[in-house]
């Protein structure tokens, strides 16, 4: 598979699982003769066990389809919401703007070689897209799903969240302190000026209040 990265990394537990799940999403949308479902998930998995990641790990992968599982009944499309949960931070380097678009292009090129429709392979690539700022159109539900699943994160336990926010910290080593306080209460406040952060019912209902709690909250920590 020529997208394949050149290095190895450490298995993280859940590989295993995560590979059986990859394999019967993506088996059940292949045309017949198609290539094996595997290589193309251990591609992925290498990519999102990359070394330099902090926060966009496996296990947020793992935390992402989680969410995106829990609601997909409300998605039109629910498989088309969870590979894009799969590729939606494929291609992840933060020193880099373009990461949202490279996954989209990466989906589209493995999942249009490993012969799955082309109409699913560019609602994937188009719901990745989104999470370049995870505003959705209204209606728009395979969106809705994806964004608040990748933004679940934000609903954690005060510890959780404090977890979530060091390791973005982590990923962003490379910028000076002042530059990345500067930056990081930039996007805390936009965040916090959305009219609405989930745009699910049960996102709304259950991650909402706490989301922006956690938000104000290290707002304010920033701003100390």
């Amino acid at each position: 598979m020529a997208t394949m990265p050149a290095t190895s990394t450490p298995r993280h537990p859940a590989h295993d699982a995560l590979l059986d799940r990859w394999t019967d999403l993506l088996r059940r949308n292949q045309s017949p003769s198609s290539p094996d479902p595997v290589a193309y998930g251990e591609n992925l998995l290498t990519r999102w066990a990359e070394p330099h990641r902090r926060y966009h790990t496996t296990e947020h992968l793992l935390a992402v389809l989680d969410r995106a599982q829990q609601l997909a009944t409300y998605a039109d499309h629910p498989d088309a919401v969870l590979f894009a949960a799969w590729f939606h931070d494929a291609v992840y380097r933060p020193d880099r703007s373009e990461n949202e678009e490279r996954s989209a292009g990466l989906a589209e090129r493995a999942l249009t070689e490993a012969g799955v429709d082309e109409a699913l392979v560019a609602e994937v690539a188009r719901l990745v897209r989104l999470t370049a700022d995870h505003d959705p159109a209204p209606g728009d539900r395979g969106g809705e799903v994806l964004c608040d699943a990748d933004l679940a994160v934000l609903a954690g336990s005060p510890q959780e969240y404090a977890e979530y926010a060091a390791a973005v910290r982590e990923e962003y080593a490379f910028v000076p302190e002042n530059a990345f306080r500067t930056g990081r209460a930039e996007i805390l406040r936009q965040l916090l000026a959305l009219q609405r952060i989930f745009h699910t019912p049960y996102g709304e209902q259950h991650w909402e209040h706490t989301a922006r709690r956690n938000l104000a909250t290290e707002l304010d920590l920033l701003s100390a």
